[in-house]
């Protein structure tokens, strides 16, 4: 197959998470346009509805108007953040400087993802939070008068900085964090920065907040998603020939760590037309084929490719030699056990893949895959083998595709799109 032409790719689902976020809080209307309109960002714009913000429905190619009222409101009902574990997290840190009871819920998968990596450090502020099953939802938050926080994270995760930099600026108190390896996404960051508030990283790998901003309302134009870019490189990178561009995409170097294992492996992706858009770097990427190679991913590294990691291990099961994935038991609780899962998956497809206590083994080369994907209902997992699907002869069977929805709207058609028949 030959990759050709021109695309882009939905939304930045963080930078969307947390526009929708802002605009809840700014008093006033703002306008996101470029935002995506998947499972997960419409369950955001759900809870926040019920919060008191005015939002219109998110459609593909619309401005996304958010009316916010300075302050969240007490809501009525159960707040059902679907999918959504940055729905839920960074809810909660909002939600903790504000003096009433909300109870959040979520379906299966969100149910058994862990949350006691954030209510522990808001209890530590002044939050209450009950009725939790071990540390999982459905939970009860009452926020109230909040205490500064000086926390160093079990794990470095942009979903637990966010959540306490959220609950600085609700609570309005100071924060500082800091993360045990690595350095996570750091798009609330960069907000924040942008509405005034003191946001330093010190030497010693403070991040130190003061309250110092306000949130008004504003204009955004969100940038491509980086994660859901990765699949499409990918499939260039296994591709027969051709070239293929992607626009406009966002490459804030807290995103990109996946370009520079695929440079180790062979296969160099150029960065264009960069351009920085409400503090975010924006380029486009330009992919073609390459001859991979095994690669060793650090444990320093994971922070900054977390979501890429299933598209790299099944770009590493066509490279030469044995690939390792270093310190990735993050993965076990995604919206799946996804370090198990795609081990699993590449062995029924063919592959010699293993997991050895937190590290994931990827041996590359064979034949062309062939075999039954079981997603569990995992998004970037049915991406990422769809990739491997590509491949000339491959018979990849995917249990779920629909799935993708959470991310990346419309995934099998664009990959249909960018691919045509060699001559």
């Amino acid at each position: 197959m030959i990759v050709e032409g021109v695309t882009r790719v939905p939304g930045d689902k963080s930078i969307t998470h947390r526009a929708l976020l802002f605009g809840a809080l700014a008093r006033g209307t703002s306008h996101v346009g470029g935002a995506l309109t998947s499972l997960d960002a419409r369950s955001s714009a759900r809870v926040l509805r019920q919060l008191g913000a005015a939002i219109s429905p998110l459609q593909r190619e619309r401005v996304v108007a958010i009316a916010g009222r300075g302050r969240l409101a007490r809501p009525e009902g159960v707040l059902d953040c679907g999918n959504s574990g940055t729905t839920t997290r960074l809810l909660l840190g909002m939600l903790a400087g504000h003096r009433f009871r909300a109870r959040l819920t979520g379906d299966a998968s969100l149910r058994r993802r862990p949350m006691r990596r954030v209510t522990v450090p808001l209890e530590q502020m002044g939050a209450h939070i009950s009725d939790m099953d071990g540390d999982r939802l459905p939970l009860t938050i009452r926020g109230g008068r909040l205490r500064g926080i000086a926390y160093e994270m079990p794990v470095s995760s942009a979903q637990i900085k966010s959540c306490l930099l959220l609950a600085g600026v609700t609570g309005k108190v100071p924060v500082a964090l800091r993360e045990p390896t690595g350095r996570s996404r750091d798009h609330t960051e960069r907000l924040l920065r942008a509405f005034g508030y003191l946001v330093e990283e010190t030497a010693d790998g403070w991040i130190r907040f003061e309250p110092t901003g306000r949130i008004e309302p504003f204009d955004m134009q969100v940038p491509g998603d980086p994660s859901s870019a990765a699949f499409l490189v990918g499939a260039a990178v296994l591709a027969d020939g051709g070239s293929l561009r992607i626009a406009r995409v966002g490459v804030n170097p807290t995103r990109t760590g996946f370009l520079d294992v695929l440079g180790r492996m062979g296969a160099g992706v150029r960065v264009e037309d960069e351009e920085v858009v409400f503090g975010e770097p924006v380029a486009d990427l330009v992919a073609g084929p390459a001859a991979l190679a095994a690669t060793e991913v650090r444990a320093e590294e994971i922070p900054g490719l977390i979501d890429e990691i299933p598209l790299l291990a099944v770009l590493a099961s066509r490279a030469r030699g044995t690939s390792v994935f270093r310190d990735v038991g993050e993965l076990r609780v995604k919206e799946s056990d996804r370090l198990g899962l795609i081990a699993e998956n590449l062995r029924a497809c063919g592959v010699v893949a293993e997991v050895r206590g937190d590290d994931l083994w990827v041996e590359g080369g064979g034949a062309a895959p062939a075999g039954r994907v079981r997603t569990a209902g995992d998004h970037r997992l049915a991406m990422a083998f769809a990739v491997l699907g590509t491949l000339p002869g491959a018979r990849v069977r995917i249990d779920d595709m629909t799935c993708a929805d959470v991310s990346f709207p419309r995934f099998p058609e664009t990959l249909r799109a960018i691919r045509r028949k060699g001559r």
